[in-house]
């Protein structure tokens, strides 16, 4: 109880739990059937309504003189499995970096690592123009790390170390900075029409190329961020506790930054840089489960898929003659929720 009162200090409200173990295998079993039913929706909604039982039939029984098969096959069916890679990616990224940093707003979009690999990539899109995607995942790798460490160096400026309202500021600087680089220099190397859409963030023209070289390196980063979650747990506790319970704390921080430069790298790489995910999401999983990441890490991969699943089915039908960006309606939701999450941190 103890340990739930420490952790319960640093989110700035109290701990709801659903309830014991099979309660909450069960809830996550929900989750997943939800999320099921959501990838049926958007494999048969969008401009061309594909019946339920034709999305079935070009899944298990393909026929390439359908048209109906092939847009599920060759469109609707790679960005749906992008959108659950990189919902879960974002998810996971953010849930792992509120808890080794201790800070609730920390987000891979608000601390700078999707600014820093979207630089990096339009760089590629300008002066490497068909470079391979292993080096445009290097390159995001790159532009997510320097961010980074941007971030927290001038957040470790003044006195008093990188505080968590510190570090926030200090990515909002530093994405700014970045975006409006980047920006600039695709309008002024007249690329801008090309990677504009691609800033905005979205999975639209996502191709089987393009998950094949997600989903290994997604799957990887997310096993590691299951096997570290319990010393996530601890870590979220302060470096002191953890250390007394004999936490390499060192070790396990490499380690869970490599998870978040992965998951954050590929899914901007994928999808540009698409904001908000990994900030609400986690406090959703804390909310309903509680604060043990060993339950907060794969609740939060399943939230962000379902999230993002729904965000590309409603930026293909909320208005069908211009296809929003995920980005944008992503935003609509954290922009709010990071308001109120910064009036409860200034009230504690």
């Amino acid at each position: 109880m103890l340990v739930i009162e420490k952790v319960a200090a640093w989110t700035g409200h109290g701990i709801k739990k659903i309830g014991g173990p099979s309660i909450v295998l069960f809830a996550i079993a929900g989750g997943l059937g939800i999320l099921v039913m959501s990838m049926l929706l958007s494999l048969s909604y969008g401009i061309v309504q594909v019946p339920f039982t034709a999305v079935w039939d070009a899944l298990v029984d393909f026929n390439p003189d359908s048209i109906q098969h092939l847009i599920i096959r060759d469109l609707r069916l790679p960005r749906t499995l992008a959108s659950i890679l990189v919902g879960a990616s974002l998810a996971v990224a953010g849930a792992v970096m509120q808890g080794i940093t201790r800070n609730p707003m920390a987000d891979s979009g608000l601390m700078g690592l999707n600014a820093g690999a979207g630089f990096a990539l339009s760089l590629c899109f300008t002066f490497f123009p068909g470079i391979a995607a292993v080096y445009i995942m290097l390159s995001s790798f790159l532009g997510a790390a320097i961010a980074a460490g941007m971030v927290y160096w001038i957040a470790s400026l003044q006195c008093g170390g990188a505080t968590s309202m510190r570090l926030v500021l200090a990515g909002a600087a530093v994405s700014a900075l970045l975006t409006a680089l980047g920006q600039g220099i695709a309008i002024y190397f007249g690329v801008a029409r090309d990677i504009m859409f691609w800033l905005t963030g979205g999975v639209a023209g996502v191709t089987w190329q393009q998950l094949h070289f997600l989903y290994p390196w997604v799957g990887m980063a997310l096993l590691l961020a299951l096997l570290l979650s319990r010393s996530v747990s601890l870590l979220s506790l302060g470096s002191e506790v953890s250390q007394g319970l004999g936490l390499r704390i060192r070790f396990v921080n490499l380690l869970a930054v490599i998870v978040i430069l992965i998951l954050a790298g590929v899914s901007v790489a994928v999808a540009g840089p698409i904001g908000f995910v990994g900030l609400i999401i986690p406090h959703m999983s804390r909310y309903l489960f509680g604060v043990d990441y060993r339950v907060i890490i794969p609740s939060s991969a399943i939230l962000g898929s379902l999230l993002l699943v729904l965000a590309d089915l409603g930026a293909r039908t909320i208005n069908q003659d211009f296809e929003t960006p995920i980005g944008a309606l992503t935003a609509l939701i954290g922009v709010p929720f990071f308001l109120y999450l910064a009036r409860q941190r200034r009230a504690i």
